[in-house]
C-alpha cells in the first residue's frame, strides 16, 4: 500500500512540474512580445525625428518659413463741400481740419486759386495715421481739378488734366410760350437761352416779336466729361423762323453774318440788358404807380434784379450821370444821328462812367435798382431822336457792315457747311452730332 501511494504522488509531482514549466515559457513569450510592442510604440510616437543622412553627409533641413507681409499704412480720409454762402477754409474747419493744414492748403493753392471769386465746389483730405497730409484734392468744377501732394522738396499742387470730348450738336425747338420754356422743354440750359438772344439782339426783340408755333434751331459745341455734360462751346449757326420769315446767322471770324454776309450787329441793340422780362410797355397814356393819375411812359421797364448790368444800346457819350429826380441814380447817352438813350432807377453806375465819357455798344453803364419813384427793382429805359422821344421796340436800325471781298469766298464754304447742319434732319428723334473740328 505504502508503495503503491508514494508512485501516484510522484506521478502527480511530475505533471505538476511539466504544467509549471509550460506555463513559465508562455509568460516568457508574452513578456518578450510586449517589450517588442514597446519598442515599437516608442520609436515612432515618442522619440524625435532624425532623418536618414545621406552620403554626402547630414543634411539640415528646416521648417518652411512663413513670409511676413509689411502692414498697409491706414489713411484718415475727410470728404466735404465748399458751401455757397460760406469760404473755402471755413467749410474746411466745419470737418474738422486743423488750422495748420488750412493754412497750408490755402497757401499751396493759392497760385492757381482765386478764394475771393470761388463758388462751391467739392475736397478730399487724405492724412496717415499721425495726421499729417498725403493728399488734397479739390474740384472746383467737374472740369477744374487741384491736386496737392507731398514732394521731395515739401507740398506741390498742380493742376489736373480732366479729359473731356467736344461735339457739335443740333439744338432745335418750338415756342409754345416763351423761349426760355421752348428750350427747357428739349432739355437744354438757360445760358443757350441767353446766348441764343444775344446773337440775334439786334434782329428779333424777343420781348413781343416772340408767339407761339414760332421756331428756332441751332448749331453750337458741346463739352462732355465721360457721357456727363459739362458746359455749352460756341455757337455755329443760328436760325429763326417765323412763317415765311427766316433770320440766320452764321459764325465767321468772331462775328455773325446772315446768309448774304451781312453783319447782324447794328449800330443799336434791341434791349439794354441781357433777355428778361418786360413790366411795363411803352404807353403815352399810363397811370403812375407811385403818383396816380395818367402820365405818358415813354419809355420800357425791364423787371431785373436789383445789380443786373444795364449796358449802352450803342456808341456814344456820356452827357448826364446822377441824380434824375423821380428816375433817381440816370445815365443818359448822346449816340449818332440824333438819338439818345435814357437808363432810369440804377441803384449805381459803371466802372469809369461820369459825364464826358466816351463808352463803346454793350460795355456796362450801370446796374438795375429802385432809386427814385420806383415801385422795384427795374430799368426805365428811354429813346430820343431829334428831341422827341421814339418807342424801343418799334425803331428800325440801318444794316449791319457786309464782309470784305476778299473773304466772301472763305464766309460762303462756312455758311454752306452750316446750312447743311440747319437743314438736316435728326436721326430717330437724336439730335446731330459729331465730334467737334473747329472752324469759323
Amino acid at each position: 500500500m505504502l508503495e503503491v501511494s508514494f508512485k501516484r504522488s510522484n506521478r502527480f509531482a511530475k505533471q505538476f512540474s511539466e504544467v509549471r514549466g509550460k506555463k513559465k515559457k508562455w509568460f516568457l513569450l508574452s513578456g518578450s512580445f510586449g517589450v517588442v510592442i514597446l519598442l515599437l510604440i516608442g520609436y515612432f510616437f515618442i522619440l524625435p525625428y532624425k532623418p536618414i543622412p545621406s552620403k554626402g553627409g547630414p543634411a539640415e533641413i528646416s521648417p518652411p518659413s512663413k513670409e511676413v507681409s509689411p502692414r498697409e499704412p491706414e489713411y484718415q480720409i475727410i470728404e466735404g463741400t465748399i458751401k455757397e454762402k460760406s469760404t473755402f477754409s471755413k467749410s474746411l474747419a466745419e470737418r474738422n481740419i486743423s488750422q495748420f493744414w488750412i493754412e497750408r492748403i490755402v497757401s499751396t493753392l493759392k497760385p492757381f486759386v482765386d478764394f475771393k471769386k470761388l463758388k462751391g465746389g467739392q475736397f478730399r483730405f487724405i492724412a496717415d495715421e499721425k495726421g499729417e497730409l498725403v493728399r488734397f484734392i479739390f474740384e472746383a468744377g467737374p472740369a477744374e481739378v487741384y491736386e496737392i501732394e507731398k514732394g521731395s522738396q515739401g507740398y506741390i499742387a498742380r493742376r489736373k488734366e480732366v479729359p473731356l470730348e467736344t461735339y457739335l450738336v443740333k439744338v432745335e425747338g418750338v415756342i409754345r410760350s416763351s423761349l426760355f420754356e421752348a428750350v427747357e422743354v428739349i432739355g437744354e440750359k438757360e445760358q443757350l437761352v441767353i446766348s441764343f438772344a444775344e446773337i440775334l439782339a439786334a434782329e428779333i426783340d424777343f420781348y413781343k416779336d416772340v408767339r407761339e408755333g414760332d421756331r428756332f434751331q441751332m448749331v453750337v459745341e458741346k463739352v462732355y466729361k465721360d457721357k456727363e455734360f459739362i458746359r455749352y462751346g460756341p455757337i455755329h449757326a443760328v436760325e429763326y423762323r417765323r412763317g415765311e420769315k427766316v433770320i440766320q446767322g452764321i459764325h465767321f471770324q468772331g462775328g455773325f453774318y446772315n446768309e448774304k454776309g451781312l453783319a447782324l450787329k447794328k449800330a443799336f441793340l434791341r434791349t439794354p440788358l441781357r433777355f428778361t422780362r418786360i413790366s411795363s410797355k411803352f404807353s403815352r397814356a399810363r397811370k403812375h404807380p407811385i403818383l396816380g393819375g395818367v402820365f405818358p411812359h415813354y419809355g420800357i421797364d425791364y423787371a431785373a434784379p436789383s445789380g443786373t448790368p444795364v449796358w449802352a444800346v450803342a456808341g456814344g457819350t456820356v452827357v448826364s450821370c446822377g441824380w434824375g429826380g423821380g428816375f433817381g441814380k440816370q445815365v443818359v447817352l448822346q449816340h449818332p444821328n440824333g438819338y439818345m438813350t435814357y437808363y432810369g432807377h440804377l441803384s449805381g453806375y459803371g466802372p469809369g462812367i461820369r459825364k464826358g465819357v466816351r463808352v463803346k455798344q454793350k460795355q456796362v453803364i450801370g446796374y438795375v435798382g429802385s432809386t427814385g419813384l420806383s415801385t422795384g427793382p427795374h430799368l426805365d429805359y428811354r429813346m430820343a431822336k431829334d428831341g422827341r422821344f421814339r418807342n424801343p421796340l418799334k425803331e428800325s436800325f440801318s444794316a449791319g457792315f457786309p464782309i470784305e471781298k476778299e473773304k466772301m469766298e472763305a464766309f460762303e464754304k462756312r455758311r454752306d457747311e452750316m446750312m447743311a447742319w440747319l437743314q438736316g434732319n435728326t436721326r430717330d428723334g437724336n439730335p446731330q452730332r459729331e465730334k467737334a473740328r473747329g472752324g469759323g
